[in-house]
């Protein structure tokens, strides 16, 4: 029974997801057209792009990234502007949660080592919307982004206009906070060196994974077809490491893949299907916020492609969902933990700055958004 709280615990969107499924499909049964659901493309892209910033994390690329970063600081000031706009940056290519699994543990490490523990906090949160609102500025930055860029058939100008005007605006809001700091003298930090015989010895295995990642790119932006680039991905990783598998999230697909179920039985259903589509359509952009609250913005991205009308306006929406609520984004969760797991007794803390912080940019962002639409 404790086995089953702690999964549910863990794997509480995939857990909804597949109820979810279950139920339609005791509405709907299962028939051939089921197979028509899934959009295979964003599947095996995810798949993919999970398994390459795998193998990049297995190399030591983003810690050696962060580490040279943190030789040019010089001041308690640049160090914040640095490990912030790191996360905003990273996240357009290695997605939010990747972002956030690596620096937010440096970021803790770093502080401590310079005996600045009270700017954690602080730091950890401004990271953590750095990494959800940098990683809306491309196509691969997100789960959302990739799943509805695929699927729509939205151009990259479209895209463009739908959520960079929006990545824009967060980066001056960052900036601008980070500059109120005070510009203090930093301790000098005793930063582990690399191994320069170790970085050339994988070198080759980088540039196998950075051409993986070309490879990926073009099928994103529909150069490629998708099938003989997942081959060749799973191909290279099983000579090159067969352990990298392992780190890739299933459970993520398999979420993707039980709201593909729930969506197209939704749609068999006249009645359900036609609700669904006057709540949503010409409402987007509150439907994907509110949304996003509750389930978070993949599941809600998901679930309103199915009825929506304006899907540019539904990608600006799951967007600026992530922010608010810490489920808004999961990716949020991640660095929730790694704070709490190191400071236990400051839950509450983090709960209210959080919030604070992601209602102002999320209130911001919503002018905007009502400027712009």
């Amino acid at each position: 029974m404790k086995t089953l709280k702690e999964f549910f615990r863990k794997e509480t969107v995939f857990c909804v997801s597949f109820l979810l499924a279950l139920i339609s499909a005791a509405v709907v049964r299962p028939d051939p057209a089921y197979l028509t659901y899934p959009d295979y493309r964003t599947l095996a892209l995810l798949f993919c792009f999970m398994i390459i910033v795998a193998g990049f994390q297995w190399l030591g690329i983003f810690s050696l990234l962060g580490e040279t970063l943190l030789k040019k600081a010089s001041s308690l000031r640049n160090l914040s502007v640095l490990m912030v706009l790191l996360c905003f940056f990273s996240s357009m290519i290695i997605t939010n949660d990747v972002t956030l699994i690596t620096f937010v543990p440096f970021t803790i490490l770093v502080y401590q080592m310079v005996g600045r523990e009270d700017r954690i906090l602080r730091i950890v949160v401004l990271e953590t919307i750095a990494a959800n609102l940098g990683s809306m500025a491309t196509p691969i930055g997100n789960p959302q982004n990739l799943y509805l860029y695929s699927m729509s058939g939205v151009t990259l100008g479209e895209f463009a206009r739908a959520v960079w005007p929006y990545a824009g605006l967060s980066l001056i809001l960052l900036v601008c906070i980070l500059f109120t700091e005070k510009n203090e003298a930093l301790k000098s930090i005793a930063v582990k060196e690399q191994k320069e015989v170790q970085i050339g010895k994988n070198l080759s295995q980088l540039f196998a994974f950075a051409a993986l990642l070309l490879l990926c790119l073009l099928v994103v932006f529909r150069v490629f077809p998708y099938i003989p680039v997942l081959i060749c991905v799973a191909a290279a990783v099983l000579a090159v490491n067969r352990r990298l598998f392992g780190k890739v999230d299933y459970f993520l697909l398999l979420t993707f893949l039980c709201f593909f179920i729930f969506i197209g039985n939704m749609k068999r259903i006249p009645e359900i299907s036609n609700t669904l589509a006057s709540l949503v359509q010409g409402k987007e952009l509150w439907a994907g916020i509110l949304t996003s609250q509750i389930i978070s913005n993949v599941p809600a991205a998901i679930l309103l492609s199915g009825f929506a009308g304006n899907f540019s306006l539904l990608l600006t929406a799951v967007n600026l969902g992530g922010l608010g609520t810490l489920v808004a984004s999961l990716a949020s969760l991640i660095s929730f933990k790694f704070y709490t797991v190191e400071y236990p007794q400051r839950k509450g803390r983090f709960m209210a700055v959080f919030t604070v912080w992601n209602l102002v940019f999320l209130g911001i962002l919503i002018c905007e958004a009502l400027i712009l639409t």
